[in-house]
């Protein structure tokens, strides 16, 4: 069994009183590509900084690649590669340079830095333009320089926030490729607010809302969670609420902008019969009935749309 690269326990942040982090647990093995989900104000960025050690959690633990990030910083920090949603790219420098410093900074030696540049080039598609200025390239390209010193050490964690914000339709599915490529040997943890990009990506998938965990589940067990169980229904006269949640199998019900009703159910338990039925007897006039899937949209929306306040102003 793959180990675990990434191991979370009780991580906790305030801002003064505010509680951003609500005592956040989890881990990511080696081989997995973690889809990280949330609106903004959830509290990614902020857990993403505490993972990488830019920022001191207010309680819990994280441990990489064996290493304590508190008690052990250096080696925690030396095992993970991240990618912020700005790349912290120097414009004024040229990509071999640039990545050159990032070698020397992660403490690679002076003899096996060229190949390390070269090789993490040749993954982001910098090859054709390792002479060329920062300043002077496409966002698309900066985001593959962002990239490219995040991968520079082969550090077993990668973190990359919206790693393909800004890029065309075919860098993008060059950089999604590359994601999976670099799941295979190293844990990925994935920012992203494309939710068929953590679909094509991942291998699990995490939801966060006001803090706290609302969804930790593989791809597999999510396609179960998207299968056909919910139905949209149109009725002459509207039926009450109370009548339509207490249907057999049926867990919530909404209404929607256009009058239609939508109504959430168990997989296993269909009520189209019942409710046929129940709006003959009642004179609701059903004047449709569509059977659909539930998308990852619906269960994100679902999962975060809490009339409450969001945990943090900045995620």
């Amino acid at each position: 069994m793959n180990q675990t690269l990434l191991q979370v326990e009780g991580l906790t942040r305030f801002y003064g009183p505010l509680q951003a982090v609500k005592s956040m647990s989890f881990e990511v093995r080696q081989g997995e590509v973690l889809g990280f989900l949330g609106p903004n104000g959830a509290g990614k960025t902020t857990t993403m900084q505490m993972l990488t050690g830019n920022l001191a959690p207010s309680a819990g633990s994280v441990t990489v690649a064996g290493h304590d990030l508190l008690e052990d910083p250096r080696a925690a920090k030396a095992a993970v590669g991240y990618l912020p949603e700005q790349p912290p790219v120097y414009r004024e420098l040229s990509v071999d340079e640039y990545l050159d410093y990032c070698a020397a900074l992660n403490r690679i030696e002076r003899s096996k830095r060229r190949a390390a540049r070269e090789a993490a080039k040749e993954k982001c598609g910098l090859t054709q333009v390792g002479r060329r200025l920062i300043g002077n390239l496409s966002k698309g390209y900066q985001q593959r320089v962002g990239i490219a010193q995040a991968i520079i050490h082969l550090p077993p964690v990668i973190i990359l926030d919206e790693p393909t914000a800004g890029l065309d339709p075919i860098q993008i599915r060059e950089i999604r490729h590359l994601i999976r490529d670099l799941g295979r040997d190293h844990s990925v943890i994935l920012s992203t607010h494309i939710l068929p990009e953590v679909q094509s990506v991942c291998t699990r998938v995490q939801i966060i809302n006001k803090g706290e965990l609302v969804l930790s589940d593989s791809i597999e067990g999510l396609a179960q969670r998207m299968q056909s169980s919910m139905l949209t229904v149109r009725f002459r006269q509207a039926p009450d609420r109370d009548t339509l949640d207490r249907l057999p199998g049926v867990t919530k019900s909404e209404t929607r902008d256009d009058g239609s009703w939508r109504l959430y159910h168990d997989p296993a338990t269909d009520p189209a019969e019942a409710l046929v039925t129940l709006s003959v007897e009642r004179g609701w006039g059903l004047t449709a009935l569509i059977p659909q899937q539930a998308s990852l949209e619906d269960i994100f929306v679902e999962l975060t749309t809490e009339e409450t306040a969001p945990a943090e102003a900045k995620a």
